[in-house]
Protein backbone atom coordinates (compact mmCIF):
# COMPACT_ATOMS: atom_id res chain seq x y z
CA UNK A 1 0.00 0.00 0.00
CA UNK A 2 1.26 3.48 -0.87
CA UNK A 3 -0.09 6.73 0.49
CA UNK A 4 -0.67 8.04 -3.04
CA UNK A 5 -2.71 5.00 -4.04
CA UNK A 6 -4.82 5.31 -0.89
CA UNK A 7 -5.62 8.95 -1.63
CA UNK A 8 -6.26 8.29 -5.32
CA UNK A 9 -8.65 5.43 -4.54
CA UNK A 10 -10.36 7.46 -1.83
CA UNK A 11 -10.96 10.37 -4.18
CA UNK A 12 -12.40 8.12 -6.89
CA UNK A 13 -14.69 6.34 -4.46
CA UNK A 14 -16.48 9.57 -3.54
CA UNK A 15 -17.37 10.60 -7.09
CA UNK A 16 -20.82 8.94 -7.17
CA UNK A 17 -22.00 9.28 -3.58
CA UNK A 18 -25.72 9.51 -2.84
CA UNK A 19 -24.93 11.62 0.20
CA UNK A 20 -23.00 14.24 -1.77
CA UNK A 21 -25.74 14.31 -4.41
CA UNK A 22 -28.46 14.90 -1.81
CA UNK A 23 -26.96 17.91 0.03
CA UNK A 24 -26.11 21.48 -0.80
CA UNK A 25 -22.70 22.25 0.69
CA UNK A 26 -21.75 25.73 1.82
CA UNK A 27 -18.83 27.27 -0.10
CA UNK A 28 -15.48 25.86 0.98
CA UNK A 29 -13.69 27.78 3.71
CA UNK A 30 -10.37 29.29 2.68
CA UNK A 31 -7.20 27.24 3.18
CA UNK A 32 -4.94 28.29 6.03
CA UNK A 33 -2.58 31.12 5.17
CA UNK A 34 -0.10 32.63 7.56
CA UNK A 35 0.15 31.88 11.26
CA UNK A 36 -2.87 31.33 13.51
CA UNK A 37 -2.63 31.02 17.28
CA UNK A 38 -5.18 28.99 19.20
CA UNK A 39 -5.64 27.20 22.47
CA UNK A 40 -6.32 23.90 20.69
CA UNK A 41 -5.42 22.56 17.27
CA UNK A 42 -7.79 19.89 15.89
CA UNK A 43 -6.74 17.91 12.81
CA UNK A 44 -9.57 16.36 10.79
CA UNK A 45 -13.09 17.71 10.21
CA UNK A 46 -15.03 14.47 10.46
CA UNK A 47 -17.36 13.53 13.30
CA UNK A 48 -14.53 13.11 15.84
CA UNK A 49 -12.78 16.38 14.99
CA UNK A 50 -15.98 18.41 14.77
CA UNK A 51 -17.28 16.95 18.02
CA UNK A 52 -13.98 17.78 19.73
CA UNK A 53 -14.11 21.32 18.39
CA UNK A 54 -17.71 21.84 19.56
CA UNK A 55 -17.03 20.51 23.05
CA UNK A 56 -13.85 22.56 23.41
CA UNK A 57 -15.44 25.76 22.12
CA UNK A 58 -18.33 25.31 24.54
CA UNK A 59 -15.73 25.21 27.33
CA UNK A 60 -14.26 28.53 26.19
CA UNK A 61 -11.21 27.31 24.24
CA UNK A 62 -10.10 28.99 21.03
CA UNK A 63 -10.07 26.19 18.43
CA UNK A 64 -8.47 26.02 14.99
CA UNK A 65 -9.48 23.00 12.88
CA UNK A 66 -7.43 21.88 9.87
CA UNK A 67 -9.04 19.63 7.24
CA UNK A 68 -7.08 18.16 4.35
CA UNK A 69 -10.08 18.07 2.00
CA UNK A 70 -13.66 19.21 2.70
CA UNK A 71 -15.63 18.89 5.93
CA UNK A 72 -16.82 15.26 6.26
CA UNK A 73 -15.30 14.31 2.90
CA UNK A 74 -13.95 11.06 4.40
CA UNK A 75 -15.64 8.23 6.27
CA UNK A 76 -17.90 10.57 8.26
CA UNK A 77 -19.68 11.72 5.10
CA UNK A 78 -19.83 8.41 3.24
CA UNK A 79 -20.68 5.63 5.70
CA UNK A 80 -23.80 3.50 5.99
CA UNK A 81 -25.41 5.99 8.35
CA UNK A 82 -25.91 3.37 11.06
CA UNK A 83 -25.68 4.73 14.60
CA UNK A 84 -25.02 1.60 16.66
CA UNK A 85 -24.83 1.02 20.40
CA UNK A 86 -21.69 -0.68 21.70
CA UNK A 87 -18.40 -1.32 19.91
CA UNK A 88 -17.25 -3.25 16.85
CA UNK A 89 -15.11 -5.38 19.17
CA UNK A 90 -18.00 -6.15 21.48
CA UNK A 91 -17.27 -5.64 25.16
CA UNK A 92 -14.80 -8.53 25.52
CA UNK A 93 -11.63 -6.36 25.32
CA UNK A 94 -13.06 -4.05 28.00
CA UNK A 95 -14.09 -6.96 30.23
CA UNK A 96 -10.74 -8.71 29.85
CA UNK A 97 -8.52 -5.66 30.32
CA UNK A 98 -10.59 -3.34 32.53
CA UNK A 99 -12.85 -5.73 34.44
CA UNK A 100 -16.62 -5.59 34.82
CA UNK A 101 -16.71 -2.04 36.17
CA UNK A 102 -14.64 -0.69 33.28
CA UNK A 103 -16.74 -2.60 30.76
CA UNK A 104 -19.93 -1.24 32.30
CA UNK A 105 -18.60 2.32 32.05
CA UNK A 106 -17.70 1.73 28.40
CA UNK A 107 -21.19 0.37 27.70
CA UNK A 108 -22.89 3.29 29.42
CA UNK A 109 -20.80 5.72 27.38
CA UNK A 110 -21.88 3.98 24.16
CA UNK A 111 -25.50 4.69 25.17
CA UNK A 112 -24.51 8.27 25.87
CA UNK A 113 -23.03 8.45 22.37
CA UNK A 114 -26.46 7.81 20.86
CA UNK A 115 -28.10 10.32 23.18
CA UNK A 116 -25.47 12.87 22.20
CA UNK A 117 -26.51 12.62 18.54
CA UNK A 118 -30.08 13.51 19.47
CA UNK A 119 -28.94 16.28 21.80
CA UNK A 120 -26.93 17.93 19.04
CA UNK A 121 -29.71 17.52 16.49
CA UNK A 122 -32.06 19.32 18.89
CA UNK A 123 -29.58 21.95 20.09
CA UNK A 124 -28.32 22.99 16.66
CA UNK A 125 -31.42 22.26 14.57
CA UNK A 126 -29.77 19.62 12.35
CA UNK A 127 -32.11 18.03 9.80
CA UNK A 128 -30.51 14.63 9.06
CA UNK A 129 -33.31 12.06 8.63
CA UNK A 130 -32.80 10.49 12.07
CA UNK A 131 -34.64 7.17 12.64
CA UNK A 132 -34.63 4.78 15.62
CA UNK A 133 -34.55 1.00 15.21
CA UNK A 134 -31.94 -1.66 14.42
CA UNK A 135 -32.19 -5.27 13.23
CA UNK A 136 -29.38 -7.82 13.57
CA UNK A 137 -29.79 -10.84 11.26
CA UNK A 138 -28.17 -14.27 10.84
CA UNK A 139 -27.68 -16.32 7.67
CA UNK A 140 -27.14 -19.82 9.09
CA UNK A 141 -28.09 -21.99 12.05
CA UNK A 142 -24.60 -21.52 13.51
CA UNK A 143 -24.84 -17.75 13.13
CA UNK A 144 -28.38 -17.79 14.59
CA UNK A 145 -27.17 -19.57 17.73
CA UNK A 146 -24.34 -17.04 18.06
CA UNK A 147 -26.76 -14.12 17.63
CA UNK A 148 -29.19 -15.45 20.22
CA UNK A 149 -26.41 -16.15 22.73
CA UNK A 150 -24.97 -12.68 22.23
CA UNK A 151 -28.31 -10.94 22.68
CA UNK A 152 -29.16 -12.98 25.76
CA UNK A 153 -25.79 -12.02 27.27
CA UNK A 154 -26.27 -8.35 26.40
CA UNK A 155 -29.70 -8.29 28.04
CA UNK A 156 -28.44 -10.16 31.13
CA UNK A 157 -25.23 -8.21 31.63
CA UNK A 158 -26.00 -4.77 30.21
CA UNK A 159 -29.78 -4.48 30.03
CA UNK A 160 -30.09 -4.20 26.24
CA UNK A 161 -33.66 -5.25 25.47
CA UNK A 162 -34.04 -7.10 22.16
CA UNK A 163 -36.83 -8.91 20.35
CA UNK A 164 -35.46 -12.21 19.01
CA UNK A 165 -37.14 -14.11 16.16
CA UNK A 166 -36.28 -17.32 14.32
CA UNK A 167 -37.61 -19.37 11.45
CA UNK A 168 -40.71 -18.07 9.69
CA UNK A 169 -41.19 -15.43 12.39
CA UNK A 170 -38.22 -13.51 10.96
CA UNK A 171 -40.43 -12.45 8.04
CA UNK A 172 -42.35 -10.13 10.37
CA UNK A 173 -39.19 -8.06 10.62
CA UNK A 174 -37.56 -8.46 7.20
CA UNK A 175 -38.95 -10.08 4.07
CA UNK A 176 -35.91 -11.94 2.82
CA UNK A 177 -35.26 -15.62 2.16
CA UNK A 178 -31.68 -15.31 3.38
CA UNK A 179 -32.11 -14.94 7.14
CA UNK A 180 -33.06 -17.58 9.68
CA UNK A 181 -32.90 -15.41 12.81
CA UNK A 182 -33.12 -11.75 13.78
CA UNK A 183 -32.92 -9.51 16.84
CA UNK A 184 -34.49 -6.04 16.98
CA UNK A 185 -33.60 -3.21 19.37
CA UNK A 186 -34.57 0.46 19.31
CA UNK A 187 -31.55 2.11 20.95
CA UNK A 188 -29.58 2.06 17.69
CA UNK A 189 -30.82 3.55 14.43
CA UNK A 190 -29.74 5.50 11.38
CA UNK A 191 -29.36 8.96 9.83
CA UNK A 192 -28.00 10.81 6.79
CA UNK A 193 -24.35 11.11 7.87
CA UNK A 194 -23.32 13.97 5.61
CA UNK A 195 -26.32 16.10 6.57
CA UNK A 196 -25.43 15.45 10.20
CA UNK A 197 -21.74 16.25 9.67
CA UNK A 198 -22.41 19.48 7.82
CA UNK A 199 -24.77 20.43 10.65
CA UNK A 200 -21.97 19.83 13.14
CA UNK A 201 -19.66 22.05 11.08
CA UNK A 202 -22.20 24.88 11.10
CA UNK A 203 -22.57 24.42 14.86
CA UNK A 204 -18.80 24.58 15.36
CA UNK A 205 -18.52 27.77 13.33
CA UNK A 206 -21.37 29.33 15.30
CA UNK A 207 -19.32 28.72 18.45
CA UNK A 208 -16.29 30.51 17.02
CA UNK A 209 -14.27 27.53 15.73
CA UNK A 210 -11.99 28.47 12.83
CA UNK A 211 -12.24 25.77 10.14
CA UNK A 212 -9.68 25.69 7.33
CA UNK A 213 -10.46 23.30 4.47
CA UNK A 214 -7.94 22.04 1.87
CA UNK A 215 -5.26 22.46 4.56
CA UNK A 216 -3.50 19.11 5.15
CA UNK A 217 -0.98 19.04 7.97
CA UNK A 218 2.39 18.25 6.43
CA UNK A 219 4.50 18.57 9.57
CA UNK A 220 3.75 18.63 13.29
CA UNK A 221 6.32 19.92 15.74
CA UNK A 222 5.52 18.45 19.11
CA UNK A 223 6.18 20.14 22.43
CA UNK A 224 4.74 23.16 24.20
CA UNK A 225 3.45 24.83 22.16
CA UNK A 226 2.60 22.56 19.23
CA UNK A 227 3.13 23.84 15.69
CA UNK A 228 1.28 22.31 12.74
CA UNK A 229 2.50 23.38 9.31
CA UNK A 230 0.48 23.29 6.10
CA UNK A 231 1.56 24.30 2.60
CA UNK A 232 0.88 27.98 3.23
CA UNK A 233 0.56 28.47 6.95
CA UNK A 234 0.87 27.20 10.51
CA UNK A 235 -1.22 26.82 13.66
CA UNK A 236 0.50 27.32 17.00
CA UNK A 237 -1.45 25.90 19.94
CA UNK A 238 -1.05 24.71 23.51
CA UNK A 239 -2.94 21.45 22.87
CA UNK A 240 -3.72 19.24 19.90
CA UNK A 241 -6.26 16.58 18.92
CA UNK A 242 -5.46 14.28 15.98
CA UNK A 243 -8.70 13.02 14.41
CA UNK A 244 -7.60 12.27 10.86
CA UNK A 245 -7.88 8.50 11.26
CA UNK A 246 -6.51 6.34 8.42
CA UNK A 247 -5.82 9.25 6.04
CA UNK A 248 -3.78 11.25 8.56
CA UNK A 249 -0.52 9.54 7.60
CA UNK A 250 -1.43 9.62 3.90
CA UNK A 251 -1.28 13.42 3.88
CA UNK A 252 1.50 13.84 6.43
CA UNK A 253 3.49 10.62 6.97
CA UNK A 254 5.61 12.19 9.70
CA UNK A 255 2.78 13.82 11.66
CA UNK A 256 2.26 10.87 14.04
CA UNK A 257 4.11 7.81 12.67
CA UNK A 258 3.90 6.00 16.03
CA UNK A 259 0.13 5.54 15.84
CA UNK A 260 -0.30 4.76 12.12
CA UNK A 261 0.57 1.01 12.43
CA UNK A 262 -2.18 0.56 15.03
CA UNK A 263 -4.96 0.95 12.44
CA UNK A 264 -5.59 -0.39 8.95
CA UNK A 265 -7.50 1.37 6.14
CA UNK A 266 -10.27 -1.00 5.02
CA UNK A 267 -12.35 -0.26 1.95
CA UNK A 268 -16.11 -0.66 2.16
CA UNK A 269 -18.68 0.03 -0.53
CA UNK A 270 -22.33 1.09 -0.91
CA UNK A 271 -24.88 1.24 -3.71
CA UNK A 272 -27.99 3.40 -3.80
CA UNK A 273 -30.98 2.39 -5.89
CA UNK A 274 -33.42 4.62 -7.70
CA UNK A 275 -36.33 5.73 -5.47
CA UNK A 276 -38.81 2.90 -4.87
CA UNK A 277 -42.57 3.00 -4.48
CA UNK A 278 -43.07 4.07 -0.82
CA UNK A 279 -45.00 0.91 0.07
CA UNK A 280 -42.11 -1.41 -0.87
CA UNK A 281 -39.58 -0.31 1.79
CA UNK A 282 -42.26 -0.66 4.48
CA UNK A 283 -43.00 -4.15 3.21
CA UNK A 284 -39.37 -5.29 3.08
CA UNK A 285 -38.09 -3.91 6.42
CA UNK A 286 -40.56 -3.40 9.24
CA UNK A 287 -40.26 -0.23 11.34
CA UNK A 288 -37.76 1.25 8.84
CA UNK A 289 -34.88 -0.29 10.81
CA UNK A 290 -31.25 -0.31 9.80
CA UNK A 291 -30.02 -3.87 9.26
CA UNK A 292 -26.69 -5.68 9.60
CA UNK A 293 -25.82 -9.38 9.55
CA UNK A 294 -23.35 -11.01 11.95
CA UNK A 295 -20.93 -12.39 9.37
CA UNK A 296 -17.27 -11.38 9.55
CA UNK A 297 -17.55 -10.05 5.99
CA UNK A 298 -20.90 -8.42 6.58
CA UNK A 299 -23.72 -6.73 4.69
CA UNK A 300 -25.39 -3.62 6.12
CA UNK A 301 -28.31 -1.74 4.65
CA UNK A 302 -31.27 0.58 5.19
CA UNK A 303 -33.73 2.74 3.31
CA UNK A 304 -33.15 6.45 2.83
CA UNK A 305 -35.75 9.11 3.51
CA UNK A 306 -36.53 9.24 -0.24
CA UNK A 307 -37.12 5.45 -0.37
CA UNK A 308 -33.83 4.29 -1.88
CA UNK A 309 -32.18 1.09 -0.74
CA UNK A 310 -28.67 1.94 0.51
CA UNK A 311 -26.84 -1.40 0.54
CA UNK A 312 -23.27 -1.73 1.82
CA UNK A 313 -20.61 -4.36 2.31
CA UNK A 314 -17.89 -6.06 0.21
CA UNK A 315 -14.81 -4.97 2.20
CA UNK A 316 -11.30 -4.78 0.76
CA UNK A 317 -8.00 -4.76 2.64
CA UNK A 318 -6.09 -3.37 -0.32
CA UNK A 319 -6.39 0.13 -1.73
CA UNK A 320 -7.77 -1.18 -5.03
CA UNK A 321 -11.46 -0.76 -5.80
CA UNK A 322 -12.93 -4.14 -6.74
CA UNK A 323 -13.66 -4.62 -10.44
CA UNK A 324 -17.32 -4.57 -11.51
CA UNK A 325 -18.30 -3.12 -8.15
CA UNK A 326 -21.80 -2.07 -9.27
CA UNK A 327 -22.65 -5.57 -10.48
CA UNK A 328 -21.15 -7.31 -7.44
CA UNK A 329 -23.05 -5.12 -4.99
CA UNK A 330 -26.30 -5.41 -6.96
CA UNK A 331 -26.06 -9.22 -6.85
CA UNK A 332 -25.50 -9.13 -3.08
CA UNK A 333 -28.53 -6.88 -2.64
CA UNK A 334 -30.74 -9.05 -4.88
CA UNK A 335 -29.70 -12.16 -2.94
CA UNK A 336 -31.05 -10.49 0.20
CA UNK A 337 -34.10 -8.98 -1.49
CA UNK A 338 -35.26 -10.80 -4.65
CA UNK A 339 -38.02 -8.16 -4.88
CA UNK A 340 -35.30 -5.66 -5.87
CA UNK A 341 -34.16 -7.72 -8.86
CA UNK A 342 -33.36 -5.37 -11.74
CA UNK A 343 -33.99 -2.14 -9.80
CA UNK A 344 -31.79 0.63 -11.30
CA UNK A 345 -28.65 1.53 -9.35
CA UNK A 346 -28.21 5.32 -9.28
CA UNK A 347 -25.17 5.57 -7.00
CA UNK A 348 -22.02 3.54 -6.25
CA UNK A 349 -19.49 4.85 -3.76
CA UNK A 350 -17.24 3.85 -0.89
CA UNK A 351 -14.27 4.78 1.21
CA UNK A 352 -11.89 3.66 3.92
CA UNK A 353 -12.62 3.07 7.58
CA UNK A 354 -9.96 2.85 10.29
CA UNK A 355 -9.90 -0.65 11.75
CA UNK A 356 -7.84 -1.53 14.84
CA UNK A 357 -6.45 -5.05 15.26
CA UNK A 358 -8.97 -5.97 17.98
CA UNK A 359 -11.76 -3.71 16.59
CA UNK A 360 -11.79 -1.68 19.83
CA UNK A 361 -11.39 2.13 19.73
CA UNK A 362 -7.83 3.42 20.03
CA UNK A 363 -7.71 6.72 21.95
CA UNK A 364 -4.57 7.98 23.66
CA UNK A 365 -1.89 10.61 24.24
CA UNK A 366 1.39 11.48 22.60
CA UNK A 367 3.14 13.43 25.32
CA UNK A 368 1.36 15.74 27.72
CA UNK A 369 -0.58 17.94 25.29
CA UNK A 370 -1.35 15.89 22.17
CA UNK A 371 -4.30 13.48 21.98
CA UNK A 372 -5.41 11.12 19.21
CA UNK A 373 -8.72 9.46 18.31
CA UNK A 374 -8.82 6.52 15.90
CA UNK A 375 -9.84 2.89 15.47
CA UNK A 376 -13.61 3.41 15.32
CA UNK A 377 -13.80 0.21 13.25
CA UNK A 378 -17.15 0.92 11.63
CA UNK A 379 -18.92 2.27 14.73
CA UNK A 380 -17.92 5.89 14.27
CA UNK A 381 -21.32 7.48 13.61
CA UNK A 382 -22.11 7.41 17.33
CA UNK A 383 -18.72 6.71 18.90
CA UNK A 384 -16.86 9.57 17.22
CA UNK A 385 -19.17 12.10 18.85
CA UNK A 386 -18.51 10.61 22.26
CA UNK A 387 -14.77 10.63 21.49
CA UNK A 388 -14.90 14.39 21.01
CA UNK A 389 -16.64 14.82 24.35
CA UNK A 390 -14.24 12.68 26.39
CA UNK A 391 -11.11 14.14 24.77
CA UNK A 392 -12.35 17.65 25.57
CA UNK A 393 -12.92 16.59 29.16
CA UNK A 394 -9.42 15.10 29.34
CA UNK A 395 -7.85 18.22 27.90
CA UNK A 396 -9.70 20.29 30.50
CA UNK A 397 -8.25 18.12 33.27
CA UNK A 398 -11.04 15.55 33.71
CA UNK A 399 -9.44 12.47 32.15
CA UNK A 400 -11.22 9.64 33.96
CA UNK A 401 -13.65 8.85 31.13
CA UNK A 402 -11.04 9.26 28.39
CA UNK A 403 -8.79 6.84 30.25
CA UNK A 404 -11.39 4.06 30.07
CA UNK A 405 -10.36 3.90 26.41
CA UNK A 406 -6.74 4.99 26.75
CA UNK A 407 -6.06 2.05 29.12
CA UNK A 408 -6.92 -0.50 26.43
CA UNK A 409 -3.85 -2.25 25.03
CA UNK A 410 -3.54 -2.37 21.23
CA UNK A 411 -1.26 -4.34 18.93
CA UNK A 412 0.29 -3.08 15.73
CA UNK A 413 -0.83 -4.85 12.59
CA UNK A 414 1.73 -7.53 11.65
CA UNK A 415 4.06 -7.29 8.71
CA UNK A 416 4.88 -3.59 8.63
CA UNK A 417 3.58 -1.23 5.95
CA UNK A 418 4.38 -3.56 3.03
CA UNK A 419 3.42 -7.03 4.31
CA UNK A 420 0.35 -6.30 6.42
CA UNK A 421 -1.95 -5.92 3.41
CA UNK A 422 -1.30 -9.38 1.84
CA UNK A 423 -1.38 -10.93 5.32
CA UNK A 424 -4.80 -9.45 6.00
CA UNK A 425 -6.12 -10.41 2.55
CA UNK A 426 -5.35 -14.04 3.41
CA UNK A 427 -7.08 -13.60 6.76
CA UNK A 428 -10.15 -12.16 5.08
CA UNK A 429 -10.31 -15.11 2.69
CA UNK A 430 -10.33 -17.47 5.68
CA UNK A 431 -13.16 -15.58 7.40
CA UNK A 432 -15.17 -15.37 4.17
CA UNK A 433 -14.95 -19.14 3.93
CA UNK A 434 -16.17 -19.51 7.50
CA UNK A 435 -19.09 -17.17 6.81
CA UNK A 436 -20.16 -19.48 4.00
CA UNK A 437 -20.30 -22.55 6.26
Amino acid sequence: MSFDSLLDSDTQLNQKSYYEASVQRDPASAPLQGEVRADVLVVGAGFAGLSSAIELAQRGYRVALLEADRVCSGASGRNGGQAIVGYASGLAPFEQQLGPDGARRAWDMSLEALDLIDERIAQFGIDCDRVDGYLYVATSARKARALQARMQAMQRDYGLATEFASGADVQRHIQSPLYCASAYENRSGHLHPLKYGLGLARAARSLGVQIFEHSPVLELRKGAPLTARTAKGAVVAQFGVLAGNCTLSAYGPQVAPEIAPRIMPVGTYIIGTAPLAPALPAQLIARNAAVCDNNFVLDYFRFSADHRMLFGGRVSYSTRTPAQLRQIMARRMERVFPALQGVPIDFVWGGFVDISANRAPDFGRLGDNLYYLQGFSGHGVALAGLAGRVVAQALAGQAERFDVFARLQHRKFPGGPWLRTPTLVLGMAYHALRDAL
